[in-house]
């Protein structure tokens, strides 16, 4: 078993600290643990999603969450007017399950469509990068696939046709940390004995005070929160960068009232370890995730700012329900008798998790956003009125 904490980036921050005065934001120390190359946790190697590794996501879980969204995303290139040419953008796209569902889907049931795919993986871990690559071997054998790092795909100036998509990618950006105290202060990383402390300090930005106003809510008193300057970077960047077409957000998260609500008291902070949640990001530097819960109202009002008109947002389930999971489970079940019992349990069972309260289709939220003149409505931001089946 590898140490519980990479100690060769413990040495690292704590030398970044030092040569920095001594303190740094929270986030840029949450920006070391998870991204330095090669140390950190997205970086390093470490068995990360599944059942060996640390959290599963929704494409992980069973191939019609991709299903699903392809038909969504076959929705949109009609509304489009079916362009010739059409890219699916996917940021941060982990193993490659989710773009390999989506063109298997879109190759036997939606063929002219994928004749005008291009599949874009923009993906900064290398490791991952190299899974998608032997994971989507079928698929790369043709001109189907492309890969682009992070900074030359939101740095180009080529405008995009198509679709800009994600599946927990915002919750990873480093976040900023404040806490009210009278005048509102930012948590700051300092070296301690055996590891790391807070500090509280002056605000490293003052866009951070502004935030509030403009994205969020005043805090209370002792209130703590995150602030993610980097997703309001990222949604620039994706508005300049889509020329015609949807963005496609799916994570866990709140619309501002909710998320700054002064019952959340201690902030947002999650960090996962086989399968196990804490709220220590201090323990197991680079051998755990750390994410924070999305700010949607700061998306959606950056968004709007930048040409990217909100279409919906709603929990992952009634997005789901609404693009046929009922029916995909009900025609499962006519079906019982052409599986062995135990795949036929086990692909029932896998479904029907995304309709559990509480479960990942309650936690995650999808937003839809469009750039573009014309008034739009998408299939799976209708019919909501529909409750999950027990």
């Amino acid at each position: 078993m590898p140490d519980p904490e990479n100690k060769d980036l413990v040495r690292i921050i704590t030398e970044h600290i030092r040569d920095r005065g001594g303190r740094i934001p929270f986030a840029e120390f949450m920006d070391l643990a998870l991204y330095h190359p090669p140390h950190g946790y997205y970086h390093s190697g470490w068995e990360r999603i599944g059942p060996w590794g640390d959290y599963y996501t929704s494409s992980n879980m069973h191939p019609i969450f991709g299903e699903l969204i392809a038909r969504q995303i076959h929705e949109m290139w009609e509304i489009l007017g079916s362009p010739a040419s059409f890219s699916i953008v996917e940021m941060g796209g982990g193993r490659g399950t989710l773009c390999a569902d989506i063109l298997k889907y879109c190759q036997e049931h939606l063929p002219k469509f994928f004749d005008a795919l291009t599949y874009i993986l923009v993906e900064k871990s290398r490791p991952f990068r190299k899974e998608q690559e032997h994971f989507l071997t079928g698929f790369t054998r043709t001109p189907k696939i492309e890969w682009q790092e992070p900074d030359d795909f939101l740095n180009g100036e080529e405008g995009i046709t198509g679709c800009i998509l994600s599946n927990e990618l915002v919750d990873a950006f480093p976040v900023h940390v404040v806490l009210k105290e009278g005048r509102l202060k930012e948590i700051y990383v300092v070296p301690a004995s055996g590891g790391f402390a807070e500090s509280l300090g002056p605000l490293s930005t003052p866009f951070l005070e502004e935030y509030f106003d403009r994205f969020g809510k005043r805090l209370q008193e002792g209130q703590r929160a995150e602030v993610n300057l980097k997703a309001l970077e990222w949604i620039e960047a994706v508005g300049r960068i889509l020329e015609e077409g949807f963005v496609l957000t799916i994570d866990y998260g709140y619309e501002a009232d909710e998320l700054y609500h002064p019952s959340r008291r201690s902030g947002t902070i999650l960090c996962y370890y086989r399968h196990t949640a804490s709220c220590d990001p201090y323990a197991r530097i680079g051998r755990q995730d750390i994410t924070a819960h999305v700010n949607f109202t700061a998306l959606i009002r950056r968004g709007g700012e930048v040409g990217l008109k909100k279409i919906g947002l709603v929990a992952q389930y009634k997005f789901l329900v609404a693009l046929g999971l009922l029916e995909a489970l009900e025609e499962l079940e006519k079906k019982a008798d052409q599986f062995p019992a135990v795949e036929f349990m086990k692909n029932k069972l896998a479904m029907r998790n995304f309709l559990i309260p509480g479960g990942m289709g309650s936690l995650f939220k999808v937003l839809a956003q469009r750039k573009g003149r014309q008034e739009t409505s998408l299939r799976g931001f209708k019919n909501h009125a529909l409750r999950p089946k027990p």
